[in-house]
């Protein structure tokens, strides 16, 4: 009987990834269209034993499940990811052998949905282990510290994407420090504009419903229109005032997308800190009152304190959805990771695109559980 209904479904999927779709696409070179090759091609010599971390994994599912068996779940799932990695890296330097230089190997469909399905066997097993979310985050942190070492170590160098990597490194550089422009730049200003106007939401009535429904019209506005109505009123101020255009401000590049972003910012972040501030209990502020402060230090020495983790939930999301933003803003010239996804699709090439798009995924992963560690460190703090 299944014990497990989650891992058995998991590993159902995983073995239908591997029988049924390509492990890798390989191509002559980039301007040819590849074919698929199976995993069960690649399955001669010692990787024979590669299925047996997957199956062990599914027999797993008719034992009951407890915590030293979703540890052992977490180590098969690791090592077999490791190891889906590492045969494919092994393939492409392969077939780079017989081809040549020009040769481009590449992860197909079946390598992603495995590689997922691991992860999330790897994510249900941890979650069984440990409440504890920074010992969650942690455990599935070192989950790429395997693949890490073969990245370091040269054995995935001849996949089409690492080679793609290779021959962009300055201009992948580049668009990492634009992107993080892009999010710093917008997390500073949003902060500064967001908290104020959550105060004056909490504490006004009155302008409650018009802040809010201004800051709800532009979130409904599409990113792409936003980015457009900017061009216009910016090109028209740095032609009126040259100094403007002097100091990079105009209808196009960095200042139109800093502009929107911000604005796209403010509605998460007032709606958290109101909702904050919301959770203040009363009493402290009587007794705050009590005690001779004034409103400004009630604000900042009691308010702030108590309403933070919701705050930082706030900008938490905004900072999640700068990043995503940020490959648009490509479009107007701000540069970025989506410079690049969008030159990749221009130029049909799949691994420009992931250069670009891998990079983004991840960096929005970092900042979603760096601000997650922070806030549940916060509540450990107060228990």
């Amino acid at each position: 009987m299944v014990k497990n209904p989650v891992l058995l479904t998991l590993f159902i999927l995983l073995l239908a990834a591997g029988l049924l779709l390509p492990f890798v696409n390989y191509a002559p070179n980039r301007l040819m269209s590849g074919r698929g090759i199976g995993l069960e091609e690649l399955l001669t010599g010692y990787w024979l034993w590669l299925p047996v971390p997957a199956l062990l994994a599914g027999a797993l599912c008719f034992i009951t499940p407890s915590r030293p068996l979703s540890v052992a779940v977490t180590i098969l799932a690791e090592l077999l990811l490791f190891c889906l990695v590492a045969l494919a890296g092994s393939t492409a330097a392969r077939l780079a052998g017989q081809g040549g230089y020009l040769v481009r190997t590449s992860f197909g469909s079946g390598f992603w949905l495995m590689a997922a399905l691991c992860l999330l066997m790897a994510a249900d097993a941890i979650g069984r282990v440990t409440a504890s979310h920074a010992l969650r985050v942690l455990a599935n942190a070192q989950l790429w510290l395997p693949l890490a070492l073969l990245l370091m170590a040269g054995r995935l160098d001849e996949l089409s994407l690492l080679k793609e990597y290779a021959n962009r490194q300055q201009v992948f550089q580049a668009a990492l420090g634009e992107h993080l422009t892009l999010l710093f730049g917008t997390l500073a200003p949003a902060i500064l504009i967001g908290i104020p106007l959550g105060f004056v939401c909490h504490h006004s009535a009155r302008w409650r419903p018009a802040l809010f429904s201004t800051l709800n019209i532009i979130q409904t506005i599409p990113a792409i229109a936003l980015f457009g109505l900017l061009i216009a009123p910016l090109s028209g101020l740095s032609a009126a005032w040259p100094w403007l255009r002097d100091a990079g401000i105009g209808g196009i590049g960095l200042a139109p997308a800093l502009i929107a972003l911000v604005l796209y910012a403010l509605l998460p972040l007032v709606r958290s800190v109101h909702a904050g501030l919301q959770q203040v209990p009363a009493e402290v502020i009587e007794t705050a009152l009590g005690m001779g402060m004034t409103r400004p230090q009630i604000f900042l020495r009691v308010e702030v304190p108590l309403a933070l983790p919701m705050i930082l939930s706030g900008i938490r999301i905004i900072a999640v959805q700068t990043v995503g933003m940020g490959m648009v803003a490509a479009l107007i010239g701000a540069g970025g990771f989506g410079a690049l996804m969008f030159q990749g699709l221009l130029s049909s090439a799949l691994e420009l695109v992931l250069l670009g798009v891998i990079p983004a995924i991840a960096l929005a992963v970092v900042v979603d559980q760096l601000f997650k560690l922070i806030v549940s460190f916060l509540h450990q703090v107060r228990q």
